[in-house]
Formats: structure tokens, sequence, C-alpha cells
């Protein structure tokens, strides 16, 4: 073979690697749009479910597909969905901002058709309150690294700081376990009064849901206006795009350029951890008043 030859051979076909790549990133996209998608934890509205650091999946198909299915947004809104299905009580779930591209995850705690009041923090729904009992209070790590929006992220939470005899430091604010009328079961904080404590009873439209945060007196969800950074009120299911599943791993807020960081700052107890509610077998009881 002469040396023209085996250059010739030799020769990269750009135009068939482009086109490679190119349906790469196209079965990525569809991956992530019609299956799942990894998703971060950015603020402390869900504690103490989930904490500021935590990568977990969402899943993409539970309620069928619409406009917030597809990642990046990249699809104009619209009042449509392929395959709709409803949430139920208890789910985690990725509602889109009704005016911005911006995914927030909160959990469902009203279904379409449902009467839902909230009075002096407890949810009344369908003129009957749901079970708040009193639990010892969570534990979480202090983690001064952890940043939010440019702030420590749980200033709020600073009186409930505690030393234990070792010298781990841990935040232990009031914690309840509410029980919605299905039976899912899940952790809620809260400590203080405000605004988002009452709010006059509703009617959940056909094709909405309402939704929370488990950090009660630090989340903008369905309570919130949407001058207030929340939800404006029930979220239509086709501004869902997914259901929280799992956690794969959470990291501390001490992760740097350095290696040895990406393993120190990893809190391994928070891998693989479910992120569908119990389904609780009895009432709750100790309510708190």
């Amino acid at each position: 073979m002469s040396t023209t030859e085996k250059k010739d051979d030799e020769k990269v076909n750009w135009l068939a690697e482009v086109r490679g790549l190119l349906w790469m990133l196209l079965a990525v996209l569809a991956f992530h749009s019609l299956v799942a998608k990894p998703f971060y934890i950015p603020s402390t509205s869900m504690m103490p479910t989930l904490y500021v650091g935590d990568r977990l999946v969402v899943s993409k198909y539970p309620y069928g597909w619409s406009w917030a299915s597809a990642s990046f947004h990249i699809l104009p809104r619209g009042d449509w969905r392929i395959l709709p299905d409803t949430p139920e009580y208890g789910d985690i779930v990725i509602p889109v901002h009704p005016e911005r591209d911006e995914d927030y995850i909160k959990r469902v705690v009203g279904l379409p058709g449902d009467r839902i009041e909230v009075r002096e923090g407890k949810i009344i729904l369908n003129g009957k309150a749901v079970p708040q009992e009193i639990v010892p209070p969570v534990k979480i790590p202090f983690e001064p690294e952890l940043d939010c929006s440019g702030a420590p992220c749980l200033t709020a939470f600073e009186q409930y700081r505690v030393r234990e005899a070792n010298g781990d430091q841990y935040y232990e604010p009031p914690t309840y376990r509410e029980t919605l009328p299905n039976g899912a079961s899940y952790l809620i904080i809260d400590h203080m009064d405000q605004y988002l404590d009452d709010m006059p009873e509703i009617t959940i439209p056909a094709g909405h849901v309402f939704v929370m945060g488990d950090n009660r007196d630090h989340s903008a969800d369905s309570r919130a206006s949407i001058g207030e950074k929340g939800l404006g009120g029930p979220v239509p299911l086709e501004n869902i795009g997914g259901r929280a599943e799992f956690i794969t791993f959470s990291l501390d807020g001490s992760t740097t350029w350095n290696p040895v960081s990406w393993f120190t700052s990893l809190r391994g107890d928070r891998a693989w951890t479910t992120l569908r509610p119990a389904i609780a077998e009895g009432g709750a009881t100790n309510e708190r008043d």
C-alpha cells in the first residue's frame, strides 16, 4: 500500500463524527425528557426530607408528558398532556413556575376537587384537619459550608443548634409527622408563626394540585403569591415535570478542587434514600393543638 493510500485510509470522516455526536445528544435529551433526569436541591424548602446538596432522580412518565417534561423547557407552554394521570397525596413533584422557566420541588397535599384551607399552620382538607403528630426533633447536621444564595443555609434554625458530648453540632427544630387521607406520612418542620400559616379555604380546580414544602415556614409554594416567588395557588398538572424518586448522592457543601474533598464531603447515609412517602397503618396520636 502506498503512503498516499495509507493517508487516505486514516482520514477522519468529520461529518460522520458530528452526526454521531448529534444523535448521542438527542438520545440524552430524549431520555431526560421522557424517562428520567437528575435534579439538584439548592434550597431548604423541603427539609427535613431533602437537604441542600442532595442529588436525586426525577421520573418523567408517572403523570404523562407535557411541555414541562422537556429538558430545559424547550417546548412552548400549553395545556396539553399525553397519557395523563393524577399525582397521589404525598408525592414529591417538580412544578414549573407559572411565569418563569424555573423548576420547584414540593409535596402534593391537595388533589383536584378538594377543599383546602391552612389554619394556624395546619392543613384543613375537605373540612377535616390533616393529623400532625408531635415527634422527636430531627437532627440536621451543622454544615456551615452550605451556601444558599450567598448566605449560610440554616441561619433560621440557629436557636435550635445543639452540641453533643463528642463535639458534633446539630439543629433540632420542632418536627411533626403529617399524615394525608391516603396514609402518606412524612416529617415536616414548623417552628414559627408567619403569614403562610393561614390561608382561607379554596376549592382546587379540576386538573390542578395544591403543593407545599415540608419546611413550612421557609417554602414559597401554592400558599404564596407569584410576587412572593411562590406558585400563586394550585398548580396545573401540565406544569408538573415529573416525580422525585430517590436520592443518588449528597454533598455537605465542603467540596473543593481537592479530589480528597469529593469523598469527604459525601453524606454517605443519604445515598439511595427513597422519596416515596411512607404509608401509615394507624392514625396519628399526640397531635399539636
